[in-house]
């Protein structure tokens, strides 16, 4: 008996993996209910950490429920869909939150945020930005946002490999903090930010020894995920 309950959690979590073509509705229902936290804790071990390696969210601590499931996919599809559309150069996916539930990933590229070594925002990175506060998180106020700075490995001048570590980590955590102020500025809720953290060269989604693959790994990442507030809504049968 308890061998069929675990194969049947594998394959359900087997289906989310394998649905890349599916949108977040549909994924979203497979989430919630039925086995419900086994099923989103397998997921969320599996895809939530995704590249950056970090999960975005706090356990909510409890399974949600089928329909709530496919109430904030349908949500994310719209939050992604409206992020894709407000921030230019930037690569917007789906991925899990810390309770296997749809959430929205913004990646920014530090090259179009930032110059080189620096922590002050461009004009145009400002511009994409006021539009992503705009046409986003002020029409989602449900919504949780986390902020994650990471950088390549390049090691500053005249410092030791350790104290290079340490200098990325500072400036990766500026560039995070540096986001989530003008933000903030734009008219974000100050509830809605929830973190901001530097992970300096920790988790990179690309190779350092090219190139193209530093490049990747410098950047902001941006979440966007479901509330505690969004979560009782889906609950409630009343999230829109």
């Amino acid at each position: 008996m308890k061998k069929t309950k675990f194969s049947a959690v594998v394959m359900a979590a087997l289906i989310v993996l394998s649905g890349c073509g599916m949108n977040n509705t549909a994924k979203g229902g497979l989430i919630g209910g039925g086995a419900g936290a086994g099923i989103g804790a397998m997921v969320g071990n599996l895809i939530g950490k995704n590249a950056g390696g970090t999960l975005a969210g706090a356990g909510i601590g409890a399974a949600v429920g089928t329909a709530a499931g496919v109430l904030i996919g349908k949500k994310m599809d719209k939050l992604k869909a409206q992020a894709e559309t407000a921030v230019a150069n930037a690569q917007v996916e789906t991925v899990k939150d810390a309770n296997g539930l749809d959430a929205v990933k913004v990646t920014l590229a530090s090259g179009v945020l930032f110059p080189s070594g620096k922590a002050t925002l461009s004009k145009e990175s400002m511009a994409s930005l006021t539009a992503f506060t705009n046409d986003v998180l002020k029409v989602n106020p449900d919504c949780d946002v986390a902020i994650q700075g990471y950088t390549d490995n390049t090691g500053f001048k005249g410092s030791t490999a350790e104290e290079s570590i340490q200098k990325n980590i500072t400036l990766s955590q500026q560039r995070a903090d540096a986001v989530k102020s003008y933000i903030l500025a734009q008219g974000a809720g100050t509830n809605q930010i929830k973190s901001s953290v530097g992970y300096g060269e920790n988790n990179p989604v690309a190779s350092n020894d090219t190139k193209e693959g530093r490049e990747q790994n410098r950047r902001v990442e941006i979440y966007l995920y479901a509330s505690e507030a969004m979560v009782q809504s889906a609950e409630a049968g009343t999230l829109q």
